[in-house]
């Protein structure tokens, strides 16, 4: 069972049982917003990669009286990481609310609440802290849509900060992608730039079917200049229309994050930014590396990731987790059916290693860096060699 104590995180909020003192009346219920209506600021403003997703489910709860928030501590509190910020004290207590210490039970609610009309958004606070959760995940969220011949969906969304990168011990860093995307039944996304965590999350809250959502945690803090007008004018004119909002185009699509010619950098999720670094530092070197930002790892964009790799003939992919029967392995795979004609090197992976997370000292020498994609790359059969 997972306490409130145990929470290790870096990025200068507090920690969990560092409770803030709240202004008068920050307990009681606030009137909701009209719906579709928000709350923060408007037009181009500097964001965070956490704020971003507060503004989604606060845009998400202003819009649709059927979505709900609930976790561990994401109440007053606003969660470990303060995603959840300031959403009970705006939609009170019933839309926004703390649970037991209980991810098997706060699953089993979920999907009962799913099956009854609701859209509930929880959060599992860390990566492994969802692992007594899983049973409820793999027999129950993924099938119940196939069990009941389409007539019961399961529109529900599992928020899991993941991966490493913040100094964290075990339990607090692992990258589960692995488990569910072998799940038939989970869509699963993992974005990884600003503008992605908005409205793939409301993509997410959106979708008719179980979506696990990987939030990596190294990146909560990561800021970027977005349109929030623009963002939200998408979703606006979707619910003008009547009827549930449908997913957006962000599901089942992966996005070229730099141009390149000579090799393609496939990556997701926490290792995007690394990925782009190694380019930039390539790039100094005179080679020229593209990047593809996978985002959806269920379903996955096929189209687009063997193109990029039939235009360079080179391709490396990039990501945390224990390489092997990983989520890097089943990219390799695919690519290499697909672009098999096309390649001019073996396609390669740089992963972390196959050992439990390793203590916080050590977890450079473990999380894929610059250095070592570098050296796969040098190491792709070049004709100048």
């Amino acid at each position: 069972m997972t306490t409130t104590s145990d929470q290790t995180r870096q990025g200068g909020a507090p920690a969990a049982g560092d409770r803030q003192v709240q202004p008068a009346g920050a307990g009681e219920a606030q009137p909701a917003t009209p719906s579709g209506t928000s709350g923060g600021p408007s037009g181009t403003v500097s964001l965070t990669f956490a704020k971003a997703l507060t503004y989604a489910m606060e845009d998400a709860l202003a819009a649709d009286a059927s979505v709900v928030v609930f976790g561990e501590d994401v109440g007053t509190l606003g969660g470990v990481f303060r995603i959840t910020d300031g959403l009970t004290k705006r939609f009170g207590e019933e839309r926004c609310f703390d649970t037991p210490l209980a991810e098997s039970g706060i699953m089993g609610m979920a999907v009962g609440m799913a099956m009854n009309g609701m859209r509930p958004v929880v959060e599992m606070q860390f990566d492994a802290f969802a692992y007594p959760a899983f049973e409820q995940v793999v027999s129950h969220v993924a099938k119940m849509p196939n069990r009941t011949k389409g007539r019961v969906k399961l529109p529900l969304v599992i928020r899991i900060p993941y991966a490493g990168g913040i100094g964290g011990v075990e339990h607090h860093c692992d990258s589960s992608e692995a488990y569910y995307v072998h799940t038939p039944g989970l869509t699963v996304l993992a974005p990884a730039t600003v503008a992605d965590a908005y409205t793939m999350l409301r993509d997410a809250i959106a979708c008719p079917d179980p979506v696990v959502f990987l939030e990596p945690k190294k990146l909560y803090f990561s800021k970027e200049q977005v349109d929030l007008d623009a963002l939200r004018a998408r979703y606006a004119s979707k619910a003008a229309g009547g009827g549930p909002q449908q997913p957006a185009s962000s599901i089942g699509k992966a996005v070229i994050a730099r141009a390149g010619t000579d090799a393609t950098l496939i990556a997701y999720g926490p290792s995007v930014p690394t990925a782009l670094a190694a380019a930039e530092a390539a790039a100094l070197e005179g080679r020229s590396l593209q990047v593809i930002d996978v985002r959806s790892l269920v379903p996955f964009d096929d189209e687009t990731v063997c193109a990029a790799v039939r235009g360079t003939g080179r391709a490396v992919v990039i990501a945390e987790a224990p390489g092997f029967a990983s989520v890097a392995a089943e990219i390799v795979a695919r690519v290499q059916e697909r672009c098999f004609h096309s390649l001019a090197a073996p396609v390669r992976r740089v992963t972390g290693f196959d050992i439990p997370y390793p203590a916080p000292k050590l977890e450079h020498h473990y999380l894929p860096g610059v250095d070592r994609i570098l050296d796969v790359v040098d190491e792709l059969q070049w004709e100048d060699q």
